[in-house]
């Protein structure tokens, strides 16, 4: 469980804009921390949010900032129960919060704000969940293919350096039908996943499905996860954009 999360914004328009990293939430102590990453800076378009407005201050609070509390789904709500076990939650377990937004990416129609955990070495090893993007324009072949899948099943992962829309992308595909891609790494992962396929053997990065929702909403309908070796030199989410421009705990005297 990640107690680290980045925030994603999007410049441009849904079909022909692009996202990057502009803040992070932290929770450590029982306080929630938000500061602004040097990608806020520089992501063209981008203006503060609401009640954060001086990209060098770390806001601090008890709660959990209404941005991201107004991202989880009530437990009112008839489908909170679904919600969960789709994204591999346990509801009588009350999971953390943050655990959640790390994976349904705290994403709504509504604006164009997207959630992602930072990695953390665990057991030597990268390992991340996440839900397949790009379901909904895939052709219904593809769907089908995807409705068959059983949790366990293999994927391939295959670079796209020439996709018009973002060159990092990292096409998925199925491991039983040549050349059949059923969706995209999410674009937070896609760099990430690029230079693992670079740094190690390709039988060392594998990408499982963690579980089929064939009753949810396309965009929660696949969850996946990735896991590889760590290498000795491989930094995730190390570009200057996702550096901090005031850090959110001070440093050890």
């Amino acid at each position: 469980m990640s107690n680290s999360l980045y925030v994603a914004w999007r410049a441009g328009t849904a079909e022909h804009g692009y996202w990057g990293p502009v803040g992070r939430l932290d929770f450590l102590d029982g306080v929630f921390r938000f500061g602004y990453t040097q990608g806020a800076k520089t992501l063209p378009g981008f203006l503060p949010f609401a009640g954060m407005a001086d990209l060098d201050e770390v806001y601090e609070s008890d709660f959990l900032f209404p941005l991201f509390a107004n991202r989880l789904l009530a437990r009112s709500r008839p489908e909170y129960e679904a919600y969960l076990t789709w994204s591999g939650f346990n509801h009588l377990a009350r999971p953390d919060p943050l655990a959640i937004l790390g994976v349904t990416e705290g994403r709504r129609m509504t604006d164009a704000v997207e959630i992602f955990p930072s990695t953390q070495l665990s057991d030597g090893r990268y390992s991340c969940v996440f839900f397949l993007h790009g379901l909904r324009h895939l052709p219904p072949a593809a769907l089908e293919h995807v409705a068959a899948l059983q949790s366990g099943a293999v994927l391939n992962l295959l670079p796209e350096p020439t996709n018009e829309k973002d060159p990092h992308a990292v096409g998925v595909y199925s491991a039983t039908v040549d050349d059949l891609r059923i969706g995209y790494v999410p674009r937070f992962l896609a760099r990430d996943a690029g230079l693992l396929l670079r740094l190690l053997p390709a039988d060392q990065l594998t990408l499982t499905v963690r579980k089929i929702n064939p009753d949810a909403p396309l965009q929660q309908r696949l969850l996946c996860h990735l896991g590889a070796p760590w290498p000795a030199d491989f930094a995730p989410c190390a570009g200057a954009e996702f550096q901090l421009i005031t850090q959110l705990v001070a440093e050890p005297a």
